[in-house]
């Protein structure tokens, strides 16, 4: 076994180890939150996992970025091709497995991703471009200070290594093969890579073109186990859960908000109706929405570690759009922040207590929620949905800041005294004004069900 099949298998393994405590350490986070309710039939998130995840069916909105971003998303999707190759060549100690096995096709597919490789090297380029030099307004609000900023521009910088990479190995390989074919399979005629070799290696010996094309093969894979391991902390998660995003988001009508049964309960009992007994309702004394990460869906917290952070919603909020504090990536961000704080601490700070002889085990670390997002920042939503309907993967944050007003104003009694008149009138007189709701009246003749 050669020492460079030796170092690959250990880093290989080194990689999948690493990698394995830091998609697990994700898995549970987003378990730390409460169960969620499949909504919708199961054929129709599977379509929107076809048109919107796989497809990027809503990405077109903005047909610019949009086509940037396929050119990135299918050069990505066809280098995984030759990654396999690389990583059973790095296994076994072959060199262009598949070039004898494929024959012609191989030619084809690797053309492809030379192709698509350049197509994204100029996307990217555009990309970094948009960032930094032409710097788009929703690349420059203030939760993107900082980190966030930086985390786009390691990836794409990420991208820029990764083809050179592969055009070093594709470039020096094509060169050696007419060298030293008995040790390096015909590939057949690579046009982007042969220009490139022959422009930057032409007339280079056959030892040094041996050790451009091994750094460019490790380049490559380097690249991609950095990019794997960098996944878990960066906000281009999104490639691996996108897909189930979709699939678990709401396939419910946008405006719809989730009812809460003991409201529901009450509401009927306050019109004569039976209460509803099928639904969910605790006998204790309910908080209701949301104070911490462990009291929203998983639902909600996947789609924190699955946003993209692009701003889209953000740039369609009309609160935002007035000078309001409220961004709803904001929000995803602060959620996704605050689960990670809570699951770096959640076995120092759990607390076990007896309630009715069981053993129950609540998280608290003195902090929550609003330590990340304030009062002012949910109560300036409109709840007009501009943002769900923005976002390209079905995200919606409008359910979470519904869920903390609920908390703010039925747990804790501290909405906006600007509110209270509506509140105490609602009770009242069932009207946002101070007269009774009478707009109904005309129906009391009416032989009609109410």
């Amino acid at each position: 076994m050669a020492i460079q099949q030796i170092i690959f298998i250990g880093l290989l393994a080194v990689v999948i180890w690493l990698a394995s405590r830091s998609y697990g350490q994700i898995l549970r986070n987003i378990r730390l939150g409460k169960p969620s309710k499949l909504e919708g039939e199961r054929m129709v998130r599977l379509r929107n996992v076809a048109l919107i995840a796989f497809g990027q069916q809503k990405m077109f909105k903005r047909i610019i970025p949009a086509l940037l971003h396929l050119c990135v998303y299918v050069a990505f999707i066809f280098t995984q091709i030759e990654l396999i190759e690389i990583i059973i060549d790095g296994s076994i100690g072959s060199h262009r497995l598949f070039a004898p096995l494929l024959g012609g096709s191989y030619t084809i597919v690797i053309n492809t991703i030379e192709v698509l490789s350049i197509l994204a090297l100029v996307a990217t380029l555009l990309f970094l471009w948009r960032r930094n030099i032409m710097r788009l307004t929703r690349f420059e609000k203030p939760e993107m200070a900082g980190w966030p900023k930086n985390d786009a521009n390691i990836i794409l910088l990420g991208e820029i290594v990764l083809i050179i990479g592969i055009f070093m190995m594709n470039g020096a390989d094509g060169l050696l093969q007419a060298l030293r074919p008995s040790e390096y399979p015909a590939t057949g005629t690579l046009w982007l890579s042969s220009v490139f070799a022959n422009s930057f290696f032409g007339g280079v010996e056959v030892s040094t073109l041996i050790i451009i094309e091994r750094i460019g093969w490790w380049l490559h894979i380097l690249a991609v186990f950095g990019f794997f391991l960098y996944l878990p902390i960066s906000k281009h998660l999104h490639i691996l859960l996108g897909f189930p995003n979709t699939y678990f988001a709401r396939n419910t009508p946008k405006g719809m908000m989730s009812n809460m049964p003991e409201v529901m309960n009450e509401v009927r009992s306050m019109m004569g109706l039976d209460p509803d007994n099928g639904s969910d309702v605790s006998a204790e004394i309910p908080e209701f929405g949301a104070k911490d990460i462990v009291d929203l869906d998983q639902r909600h917290l996947l789609a924190a570690y699955s946003c993209t952070e692009c701003g889209r919603c953000t740039s369609v909020c009309p609160a935002n759009l007035t000078g309001k504090k409220l961004s709803p990536r904001k929000i995803m961000m602060d959620v996704r922040d605050r689960m990670e704080e809570v699951g770096d601490k959640w076995s120092d700070h759990l607390i076990e207590e007896k309630s009715n002889g069981k053993v129950e085990r609540r998280f608290d670390d003195g902090r929550s929620l609003f330590d990340y997002i304030s009062a002012e920042e949910i109560n300036a939503c409109t709840s007009c949905n501009a943002c769900v309907e923005a976002c390209p993967l079905l995200i919606n944050p409008l359910d979470i800041i519904l869920e903390l007003r609920r908390y703010e104003i039925l747990t804790r009694a501290a909405g906006p005294a600007e509110w209270m008149p509506m509140f105490t009138t609602l009770e009242n007189s069932g009207a946002v004004w101070q007269v009774a709701a009478e707009r109904d009246d005309w129906t009391n003749d009416l032989k009609v069900e109410r």
